[in-house]
């Protein structure tokens, strides 16, 4: 695809994502919308999925660590075919497979269930080693949040995967700057973050997170490296693409209301209508 043909995708999973959260009056859409750019790419680019078969064994495979922002992944899956972009609405209703976090046992697309922070990134690097050990040639990506690198158990994952020379492994950390209870490095700052890959043996690429260019280029990056895994540090506008959401930490987990979901929808239509 195009990068003006990705960000149009990116800005109807933006107001899938809105929708969903909408609808839940509960959920995640901050570090949703400000990922969704990489889900784009990710999804409409650079991975090996097929929706019509999900489970395909030669697979590219992609684990939510920060499974909170399950709105951005269920509405890029959404929109890649996955499952219909009606059942967004029925985003932790009682009774819906589309839970409030990955649930890989329920919801076609999702290769690892996830929600406890720092656990994600363990099992992707997982999911990496078997891959080497079993001489496939399939590649794992890892979403994590700037908040939940705080958890010791990311650099324990990190610090295995480095020296296992996991070089089909590219984690992605989601640098918006913001956690729930304010900015990352006022609440326990993780930075700097790309000296402490570096450190773990992994090759580092720093990007603007919600920029194609960027985006394109460092996933050509990670995969013309050898011998080593591949960590990518998006900076990326937390809620981007929603007026009052942006950069705003009281949107990292809340619904918008009624009045306020209208103006996210017409802040994105008209972004929309700029690119055509």
């Amino acid at each position: 695809m195009t990068n003006l043909e990705l960000q149009k995708t990116a800005n109807e999973i933006r107001k899938s994502i809105v929708t969903a959260v909408h609808s839940a009056k509960s959920g995640h859409p901050g570090g949703s919308l400000s990922a969704a750019d990489i889900f784009t790419f990710l999804y409409f680019e650079e991975m090996n999925v097929d929706p019509a078969n999900p489970k395909m064994e030669n697979r590219d495979r992609f684990v939510l660590s920060k499974g909170h922002t399950a709105p951005g992944l269920y509405s890029t899956l959404a929109e890649k075919g996955f499952f219909p972009k009606e059942d967004l609405k029925t985003l932790r209703h009682t009774g819906s497979y589309l839970q409030g976090h990955p649930d890989m046992k329920g919801i076609p697309g999702i290769d690892m269930s996830s929600g406890s922070l720092g656990q994600g990134i363990s099992a992707a690097v997982g999911m990496a080693a078997a891959g080497k050990l079993d001489k496939k040639d399939y590649r794992v990506y890892t979403l994590l949040g700037d908040g939940e690198i705080q958890e010791g158990q990311v650099w324990e994952a990190a610090m295995w995967a480095g020296y296992r020379k996991l070089d089909n492994l590219v984690v992605i950390v989601d640098n918006n700057n913001l956690q729930i209870d304010g900015p990352i490095d006022t609440v326990c700052s993780p930075y700097p973050i790309d000296k402490k890959f570096e450190a773990f043996n992994f090759h580092v690429v720093n990007i603007d997170g919600n920029n194609f260019d960027d985006i394109r280029a460092a996933f050509a990056e990670a995969r013309a490296t050898k011998g080593m895994p591949t960590a990518i540090i998006a900076k990326t506008v937390k809620g981007k693409g929603v007026s009052f959401m942006e950069n705003e930490a009281e949107w990292h987990g809340k619904g918008p209301n009624d009045e306020e979901y209208a103006i996210a929808m017409e802040d994105l239509k008209k972004a929309g209508e700029a690119l055509c």
